[in-house]
This record gives C-alpha cells, sequence and structure tokens, in this order.
C-alpha cells in the first residue's frame, strides 16, 4: 500500500508545558488514538453512533449502491487499465484539482476578464463547498480497494469521502459556463475554431469524469450525481449570477453584510464528519475566497475605470510583456501575502479565541482542538490542499511526474468500509449456504451455487486482500504500541471510538488494528485554523480581484 508521510506532524516543544493541563472533557473532542489503543476497535456501528438518525437512515439507504457498483468499476478498470492510461488519467485529474484553479483564476482578473473570473469563482466556490457538504452529511465511502488499485498523485484526495466527486462537479460547471460563453461569442469566430474549441471542453469533462472511475477513486454513483450537480451550478450562475453581481455593486454595505452573514453561517452549519475528513478545510477555504471576492467586486468599480469586461489588449510585444509582468508581480504578491498572514494569525488568534472561549463562545468542530487546551500553535507543515506555501512548491511540482497506485485501505472510513464490506459477505455467505443445504436436501443432484461476481473481486477473502492483509501485518513483537495517553505531542483527531470490531474472534480484530496502524496518522488541527483560512483566502481573492489590479494601474501595467 503506497502512503505519504505528510499527514501527521506532531507540536513542537513549547505545547508540552500544556499536557498535563488537558482534562479528559477534551479528548471527547479531539481524542487521540494514543490515549486508548482500542478507541478504534469497539463495535461496527461507527456511524449509527456518531451521526444524527435521519443521516444514518439515509447513509444505510445508498451505502449498498457503492457496494453493489464496485464489482463493476473493478472488472472496468481491469479491462482498461494500460501504462499510457494510467499516466494519462492521473495527470489529467490536476486539472480538476482546487489547486489548479486557483492558480488559474486570478490571471483572469489581472487580464481583464472580471466577469468570467467572478463567475468562475462563484461556480468553483459553490461546488468545492456543495460537494463538500454532501461528503460529510452522507459519510459514503469510496469504492473499496482492493478489489479497485487507486491511482492518484495527490495524497489527500484518498482521505476524503466519496460521495460526489468533486473533481467531476468542477469540471462539469467550468465547462458548461464556457460552453454558453462560446455558444454567445459564436458569430464572432470562424465554424473551426468554435468546434474546436467546443469539443476541447467536452472532451475535458469527459476526461475528467471517466478518469475518476478509471483511477479507481470514484463509482458510477459519485461521478453522475457530481455532472448533475456541476451542471445545476453552472445553470444557477447563467441565470442569475449577473443579478447577483449587480446587487453586490449597486446595495451598498447591508447587501454586502447580508452576503458575509451567509457565508459566515455556511462555515458554522458544514455538517459533522463521522470521520476525520479535510472537506470542511476546502469548504472553509472557497468561503473565504468568495468573502474577499464579493468586498473587491463591491468596491473596485468605485476606485478604478477598468471594471469593463476584457480591457487589456495584446497587440504588440509590449502588451505581451505587460501581461507577463503583471502575473510574476501578483503571484509573488500573492504568496508574499500568504507568508505573512499566516504565522501573523496563527500566533494572534489563540488568546483572541480563549479570552472569547471563556464568554461561552465557540467553534465547536470534533477534530479541531480548542484553544483553552494548547498554549501556541506550532509551525504547520503540508497543511493546505488548495494553496501550498511557496516553499512546498518545488516538492508538489515533483510528484506531478510520479503516480501513486495503491492497495488497500488509506483512510478510517476505507477500513470501516473494508470491514464493513467484510461482515456483509459473510452474512452473504452463510445465507447461500443455508439455502444450498436447503435445495440438497430436497433436490440432491443440484449442484451449489458458484461464488457470484461480489464473492470474487469485492469480498476481502480474495488473494488481493489477503495479499494485503499480509503486507500489513507486522511482526509480533512490533504489535503494541506504549505511549503515555497524556502525551500531547502525540495528540490527533481520533482513529475514533469505534467502527472497526470484527465478528470472527481474535484474528480479524488483529488485522483490524493492523490496518488502522498502517494508515498515516492526521495532525491535530486546532480551531484557529477556521478563522485563519478565512482571512488568508479572502485576502488572496481581494489582491486578486482588486489589490493587484490597482496595483497595475498604478504602476502602468494595464
Amino acid at each position: 500500500m503506497a502512503t505519504q508521510d505528510h499527514l501527521h506532524r506532531a507540536p513542537e516543544e513549547s505545547d508540552k508545558p500544556m499536557a498535563d493541563n488537558v482534562p479528559d472533557r477534551a479528548w471527547s473532542r479531539t481524542p487521540s488514538p494514543f490515549k486508548d489503543p482500542d478507541a478504534g476497535l469497539k463495535g461496527i456501528d461507527h456511524y449509527q453512533n456518531r451521526l444524527p438518525r435521519w443521516r444514518y437512515r439515509l447513509r444505510q439507504q445508498l451505502i449498498p449502491i457503492v457496494r453493489l457498483e464496485t464489482p463493476y468499476l473493478a472488472r472496468f478498470q481491469e479491462t482498461c487499465r494500460s501504462p499510457v492510461l494510467d499516466s494519462y488519467f492521473a495527470m489529467t485529474a490536476n486539472l480538476g484539482t482546487h489547486t489548479f484553479f486557483m492558480a488559474g483564476l486570478p490571471v483572469c482578473f489581472w487580464c481583464g476578464y472580471r466577469e468570467s473570473g467572478i463567475a468562475m469563482v462563484h461556480m468553483l466556490a459553490a461546488g468545492v463547498y456543495l460537494s463538500g457538504y454532501v461528503k460529510d452529511m452522507l459519510c459514503l465511502p469510496r469504492p473499496l480497494s482492493p478489489p479497485l488499485q487507486r491511482i492518484t498523485m495527490s495524497g489527500s484526495a484518498a482521505l476524503e469521502y466519496g460521495f460526489p466527486s468533486t473533481h467531476t462537479t468542477n469540471a462539469v460547471s467550468v465547462a458548461v459556463y464556457l460552453l454558453f460563453k462560446l455558444h454567445t461569442a459564436s458569430l464572432d469566430m470562424s465554424p473551426a475554431i468554435y468546434y474546436a474549441l467546443a469539443g476541447g471542453l467536452y472532451c475535458y469533462a469527459i476526461s475528467i469524469s471517466i478518469g475518476r472511475m478509471y483511477c479507481g477513486m470514484h463509482g458510477f454513483f459519485d461521478v453522475i450525481f457530481g455532472s448533475l450537480l456541476g451542471g445545476f451550478i453552472a445553470w444557477v450562475r447563467i441565470a442569475f449570477g449577473p443579478a447577483f453581481d449587480t446587487w453586490i455593486v449597486t446595495g451598498g454595505w447591508l447587501n454586502l453584510g447580508i452576503a458575509m452573514l451567509i457565508l459566515g453561517l455556511a462555515v458554522r452549519f458544514h455538517p459533522e464528519p463521522a470521520d476525520n475528513c479535510p472537506c470542511f478545510d476546502d469548504s472553509v477555504a472557497f468561503t473565504g475566497v468568495v468573502m474577499g471576492g464579493s468586498i473587491a467586486w463591491w468596491d473596485f468599480p468605485t476606485r478604478s475605470m477598468m471594471a469593463e469586461e476584457g480591457v487589456t489588449s495584446l497587440k504588440s510585444p509590449e502588451d505581451y510583456l505587460k501581461m507577463l509582468a503583471r502575473i510574476i508581480i501578483g503571484i509573488v504578491i500573492v504568496f508574499l501575502w500568504r507568508a505573512i498572514a499566516k504565522p501573523t494569525l496563527l500566533r494572534c488568534l489563540p488568546p483572541i479565541f480563549r479570552f472569547v472561549d471563556h464568554w461561552g463562545f465557540r467553534l465547536p468542530r470534533r477534530y479541531f482542538l480548542q484553544a483553552r487546551y494548547y498554549q501556541s500553535v506550532p509551525a504547520l507543515r503540508k497543511d493546505d490542499n488548495v494553496i501550498p506555501p511557496a516553499s512546498e512548491i518545488p516538492s508538489m511540482l515533483s510528484k506531478t511526474r510520479k503516480r501513486t497506485i495503491s492497495i488497500g485501505p488509506q483512510s478510517e472510513a476505507d477500513v470501516r468500509e473494508f470491514i464493513a464490506n467484510r461482515a456483509q459477505q459473510r452474512r452473504n455467505s452463510r445465507s447461500g449456504e443455508d439455502v444450498t443445504r436447503r435445495r440438497t436436501r430436497s433436490k440432491p443432484s443440484v449442484r451449489p451455487q458458484q461464488s457470484t461476481i461480489d464473492d470474487v473481486l469485492a469480498s476481502p477473502s480474495s488473494d488481493e486482500a489477503i495479499d494485503y492483509l499480509d503486507a500489513i501485518r507486522p511482526p509480533r513483537t512490533q504489535r503494541s504500541l506504549h505511549v503515555k495517553p497524556a502525551d500531547i505531542n502525540l495528540l490527533t483527531p481520533p482513529l475514533s471510538d469505534a467502527g472497526a470490531s470484527s465478528d470472527s474472534g481474535k484474528e480479524d480484530e488483529q488485522e483490524d488494528r493492523n490496518m488502522f496502524s498502517a494508515l498515516d496518522k492526521p495532525r491535530i488541527r486546532y480551531d484557529v485554523e477556521v478563522i485563519t483560512k478565512l482571512v488568508v483566502y479572502a485576502g488572496i481573492a481581494w489582491l486578486a480581484i482588486e489589490g493587484n489590479p490597482l496595483l497595475f494601474e498604478a504602476v502602468g501595467l494595464f
């Protein structure tokens, strides 16, 4: 099983003195698997215990679909696999990531295409937030591995739930919107160019969608719903987007304040996941982008004459040099803002949070440690899935040339689905044996039925699963880990307090424990990171839409 080593980093020495002062109730919000080595091994009713009843019932209605399609996905993957397609779909998946869009969106504004840029901001933010909302609400796993193999260049993608596909949602919304813009401008271009561009957009959306299934990251259900969600988001933007933009610009402080209030409530009432899923972090980041973008969109027309669409022209070499200068300077400013604002906020916010918490105001999230239980936030590494710090860009770019093929669970949700699927297969097997015995008594000449495709491909008793479990089973001398339960340097969000015990005795229980121990441990997350992300990404959006264009206008780069 391929793993990434960037998910866990213990706090620095500065947090050690706080360890003895952490009361038991702190662990109830952000428990550690090291506090209780069996914390994740207390029954297969993890989701029933963690989710509200209506969410659990809805999940129970949908989970059979995920399990039903897994063997067909495995057969599709096995039939189509080739080294060329592996590299192609792993590479093109990067074109549907948050990082790709966040890197490209500022260029729209710096080249004068403000209307298209703000439309893309709203659509992508809606896609990330809504798909993340549904993921955390339903907690549906990705297709089971094995039998599927996961082909990816992103270590964080596999940590999210599967339904729906955010890649597909983003790709379809962007493709549909750009097809609409292309159609409205079709009279001004030749038919050959029009059909070439339209064909490219269709290929883009279809390639991303099929690639998610080919790479073993999503099922048919995830991709179909993601496509419908993306199409709906694009339709809403086309139908109501211009009116909303006008409402923001002409409404004064009141309309802007209403928009900020709604966005703040969206962050506050994002569903709590049953597992440690990073969807909330991405939703917060893009909510901050919309906040900063709305402020800039409201204020910019009063400060500049460049609020018209397509204000820049590229008619001479000098124009191209100016465009290149705008892009380079703009990117440098964005990374400077991030490098200064984030550590400053992480240093200044904990005392404020502790003061506010004293009066009963807090942001209670299950996997975020509250400020009253730590003194300071240590330096965080590889903690941002949207825009990484400049120091991490070289290593990130080097990984774009490498694809990782993983077999076996990569997240808590994967392990629990593996265990639940094993239990389901055993129940089905026992039921099948009972039916066979009854038929054998009445018709001795009838042969027992052969195993179904689910038994062959989806059962964890298959050869791939047995090889995987053998690979993760440590020697007997390494099967226990003794750590002081109050050591805050090992404090991480839980492998959870339920969800992994098996129904076939100590052997399965040991295998389950081995699977959990083989996972990369997620790092501790701090409550101040939520506000930090909002402010940092709001600032990035403001710089992209208003701050940098005003600077470019002042120095003559427009």
